[in-house]
């Protein structure tokens, strides 16, 4: 009886069809404080109007951290279809609402924890007062008040001043994506339509910036933009962020510094 060959050992050695690998993908935050049916859609409607190019296929993380009024009875499903009609693409949910979860997880949206909440600054600056007898006892606390202190977090002081600046000396293509993570990242040349490029700190171009660019990504309020010529789809700084449709003003294809100012971006000529 001729013999069979086991094909066991060919079988062992698959070649694997695919690997898991973690990626730096910026998503928008929706931050929704209240929802009233017919006002969300024509807000909505509103900004998609000012804003073409940003909602189309746009992926977003809906938010109601600050929501007023119960979040566990709001209709999901309905947002989720008010923002799908405007082209943005809810992919996850931030809310530490366990019922708002649960609907979440029937949508087949992800769950993505809620925001820490910082310490409130006004118990210390009470808690000062009642242990200060004097005038002369406050003269000698250190300059930087109590609520900037709190507002600093620590990759200001020492993430990003770890890590050394990023510098890229050719051209950022189309498709491509460039991050500095713990520094700056400076650009020696363009960044084409379609780019992305990413800093935890400042991001500098020295060329036109015709892509997206995203500074100060894991928080720092202090991050800026510099650029030669502003042509971008889209600046943000700490989240906050403005598209090209609010950008084509008179500072477009100018040189420029773009910084954070309060809740808003502030655009300035680079001189």
């Amino acid at each position: 009886m001729p013999l069979i060959k086991s094909n066991a050992s060919d079988n062992s050695a698959v070649t694997a069809t695919f690997r898991l690998k973690g990626g730096l993908f910026p998503l928008t935050l929706l931050e929704i404080s209240r929802f009233d049916p017919a006002d969300f859609a024509q807000q909505l409607a509103d900004k998609a109007a000012s804003a073409p190019a940003f909602f189309k296929q746009t992926p977003v993380v809906l938010s109601f951290d600050d929501f007023i009024g119960d979040v566990s009875a709001l209709p999901l499903a309905d947002i989720l279809a008010l923002c799908r009609d405007q082209g943005l693409l809810p992919v996850a949910l931030r809310s530490g609402v366990e019922g708002l979860a649960e609907q979440a997880q029937a949508l087949n949206l992800a769950i993505m924890p809620a925001t820490r909440v910082k310490p409130a600054p006004e118990p210390q600056i009470e808690a000062e007062t009642e242990n200060s007898e004097a005038p002369e006892a406050k003269q000698s606390e250190p300059e930087a008040p109590a609520s900037a202190q709190l507002e600093l977090s620590p990759s200001n002081h020492v993430e990003i001043n770890r890590n050394p600046s990023k510098i890229i000396t050719t051209p950022i293509r189309s498709g491509q994506q460039v991050y500095a993570p713990g520094g700056d990242l400076i650009i020696m040349a363009a960044v084409s339509a379609g780019a992305e490029v990413l800093a935890d700190g400042n991001i500098h171009v020295y060329g036109a910036l015709r892509g997206r660019a995203l500074a100060g990504v894991k928080g720092d309020l202090s991050a800026r933009i510099f650029c030669q010529s502003l042509e971008a789809e889209l600046v943000s700084i700490a989240g906050t962020f403005k598209v090209d449709e609010d950008l084509r003003s008179e500072h477009w294809k100018s040189a420029v510094q773009i910084g954070r100012d309060e809740q808003s971006l502030c655009i300035t000529p680079l001189v």
